[in-house]
């Protein structure tokens, strides 16, 4: 189970997927154990990939679009981790299934948002950042809003905005550790439980950067999201599942 989530990440991470398959990482876990430790347990194998996506796309960010929705993310950041805290484990596990579902309708209508006529207001910018912030500490799923803006905005080259999109959430996960330290639900026992698991996550980038130009990214994204659409009706469904 953890080694598929390493795996995963490093995928994602190398640039196979996109989003996709760490969309899958706690929905995954969730099967398993309490929701509040699977977005938690998740969180330093995300910093420690994010390290390699910053090299692979070291300043080829666009420091308009961060300084926009940096300070945003980052009141998210703190409103999500609130939320966390305090919210039961049946509910996060649907919250976590409607974001993972959002995640994936994004997905799906993303190649159309670029074609739309668009006028950029700072305000979409700052709501961006906000939901990505919130959404990305409550479920480890912020990529939506944030993508969509970046997709909106003009002349958003493919490697800017990669690059925009890396340092924009490594710098939100590397936010939401101390906040997650803070209110109590960091378990330094149960990481080092999974230490291995870091282990995997460079051969998984290695193996993504070595296929993202040999496979089809298409069909590859289709393998990820039909899993991603069971999960998350399943998450949103539990308690009818377990129940009914």
């Amino acid at each position: 189970m953890f080694a598929l989530v390493g795996i995963l990440i490093g995928f994602s991470k190398g640039g196979l997927g996109g989003p996709v398959p760490v969309a899958l990482t706690v929905p995954i876990l969730t099967l398993f154990i309490e929701p509040q430790v699977a977005v938690v347990l998740v969180l330093p194998l995300l910093i420690f990939a994010d390290g390699f996506a910053l090299f692979f796309y070291w300043k080829q960010w666009d420091r308009h679009y961060i300084s926009l929705m940096i300070l945003p993310g980052l009141l998210g950041v703190v409103l999500g981790a609130v939320v966390l805290k305090d919210i039961d484990a049946l509910t996060l596990k649907r919250v976590i299934g409607g974001l993972t579902l959002l995640a994936l309708v994004f997905k799906i209508a993303s190649d159309r948002l670029a074609a739309l006529t668009y006028r950029p207001r700072k305000w979409h910018g700052y709501f961006a950042g906000l939901a990505s912030g919130f959404g990305s500490t409550l479920a480890n799923v912020g990529a939506p809003p944030f993508t969509a803006y970046l997709l909106l905005q003009p002349k958003m080259t493919p490697r800017r905005f990669i690059g925009t999109t890396t340092l924009f959430f490594t710098v939100m996960n590397l936010t939401k550790l101390p906040g997650f330290v803070l209110i109590g639900l960091f378990d330094v026992e149960r990481l080092l439980g999974i230490a291995w698991v870091f282990v995997l996550i460079p051969p998984a980038v290695m193996v993504a950067r070595y296929l993202i130009d040999r496979i089809n990214q298409q069909v590859f994204e289709w393998m990820m999201m039909i899993p991603l659409f069971v999960l998350s009706v399943y998450l949103l469904l539990n308690n009818c599942v377990t129940n009914c």
